[in-house]
Order: structure tokens, then C-alpha cells, then sequence
């Protein structure tokens, strides 16, 4: 091994692996060492740079120390003839002293400067096996949380105690409504019944007025005809009796 590879050490070495399905955020970790005694500078490149979002990119590697860059594979629909596409590559330099332009350090870099590391990535579907002990795991930990949730929800017997007092109370209280309700509804048909008889007897009074008067008016009518005919009669003999004499 020449000393310009072993400017950095990756890992994993060789692959990056995801775990799908791949209807969400993939991400694996990928750590970057700089065993050597000078600052490297580092770039990571990929030949689907649509489908990963790497943070960082690009940066420098301190003497002796590691850095770890997060590669997240968007969602996506898995094609197993499109997986031997997806590669990365890592490019690794020295940081020349007193330079402070990274741009410039790799447009001036030589080829022989340079350290490309190549990784593939590997996808691996769940298998049946594990999509049943994923489905049992999330039973488990669904009936885990509702036994703890119905363990702290459930009461204690002083609880219970005053829940059934304060439910005798209101029966009675509704009750005692109730019951008041039934007497005001009582009373208001007794009211009611009240008016009415009134109103009738009322009605036959008027109705026993009005006949006297009718009775009154009809005898007064009634007589008046018969002292016409008398005053007639009286008249008549009158002229009678003066003619004949």
C-alpha cells in the first residue's frame, strides 16, 4: 500500500448499505479517518446525485480525527436492474499550507495528488421473516402502550366510592325536578280547567240576559198592536155612532 492510500480510511470500506422498503429516508453513516499527521481535504461525489442527499459534502479531515457523513437515499421505487448504477466515490487530498482557497487546492491538484475510494451500494429488501417480526413487534409494543395507558387511567376504589355518591345526589336531585315539574304541570291544568268553567258560566249569564231582554222587548212589541186596535175600535165606533144619530 503506497502512502497516498493511506491518506484516509473508510467505513464501512467497500459498500453502503440500504435497508428498505423505500418508501421513506434511508440513511447510513459512512466515517472518514485521516490517520496521517497533515490535513486532508475531502469531496464525495455519486452517480445519482438526485436520489441522495450527503451532508457533509466536502470538508477537511483534521490530523488523526474522523468525520461521518450522513448519505440519506430519498424514496424512491426500488428497480433491481437499476441498483448496479448507484455508486460513490470519495476524493481525498492533502490541504497544502497556507492555502485557504479549497477550489484552487482541487483545480491545482495533479492526478497523482489524489485518492479515489469507491464504494457500491447495496439495497436489501425485508425478507417475509422479517415483515412478520416487524408486524409482531409493533402488536407487542401497541399492546404494551395500552396496558400502561389503561393501567394509569384506571382509578382508585376512594374514586369510585365518591363517583357513586355524587351519582346518588343527581338521581335524586333529577328526581326531585321531576316530581316539581309534574306539580307545576298539575297546577297549571287545575288553572286552566278554572278559567274555562268560569268563561261558561260567564257565557250563561249573558245568554239568561240576553233572553229577559229578547222576552221583554217581544211582550212590549206584542202589545202595542192590540192598543191600536182598540184605539181603532173606539174611533170607528165613534163615526159609527155619529152617522147613524
Amino acid at each position: 500500500m503506497s502512502k497516498l492510500e493511506q491518506i484516509l480510511i473508510l467505513d464501512p470500506p467497500h459498500d453502503l448499505r440500504f435497508k428498505g422498503p423505500f418508501t421513506d429516508v434511508v440513511t447510513t453513516n459512512l466515517k472518514l479517518k485521516n490517520p496521517t499527521e497533515k490535513k486532508v481535504c475531502f469531496k464525495v461525489k455519486t452517480t445519482a446525485p438526485r436520489r441522495y442527499c450527503v451532508r457533509p459534502n466536502s470538508g477537511i479531515i483534521d490530523a488523526g480525527t474522523t468525520v461521518t457523513v450522513s448519505v440519506m437515499l430519498q424514496p424512491f421505487d426500488y428497480d433491481p436492474n437499476e441498483k448496479s448504477k448507484h455508486k460513490f466515490m470519495v476524493q481525498t487530498t492533502f490541504v497544502p499550507p497556507n492555502v485557504s482557497d479549497m477550489d484552487a487546492v482541487w483545480r491545482d491538484a495533479k492526478p497523482d495528488d489524489l485518492m479515489d475510494s469507491k464504494l457500491r451500494c447495496v439495497f436489501e429488501l425485508p425478507s417475509e421473516n422479517d415483515k412478520v417480526n416487524d408486524i409482531e413487534s409493533s402488536k407487542a409494543a401497541l399492546i404494551l402502550n395500552a396496558s400502561k395507558l389503561e393501567g394509569s387511567s384506571v382509578p382508585k376504589p376512594s374514586s369510585f366510592s365518591l363517583d357513586d355518591t355524587e351519582m346518588k345526589k343527581v338521581m335524586e336531585e333529577c328526581k326531585r325536578l321531576q316530581s316539581e315539574v309534574i306539580k307545576l304541570g298539575d297546577e297549571n291544568r287545575q288553572l286552566k280547567d278554572d278559567g274555562l268553567r268560569m268563561r261558561k258560566i260567564h257565557r250563561s249569564e249573558n245568554m239568561v240576559s240576553n233572553t229577559s231582554a229578547l222576552m221583554g222587548r217581544d211582550q212590549g212589541s206584542s202589545s202595542l198592536p192590540s192598543l191600536l186596535v182598540v184605539i181603532a175600535a173606539i174611533f170607528i165606533g165613534f163615526f159609527l155612532g155619529k152617522f147613524i144619530l
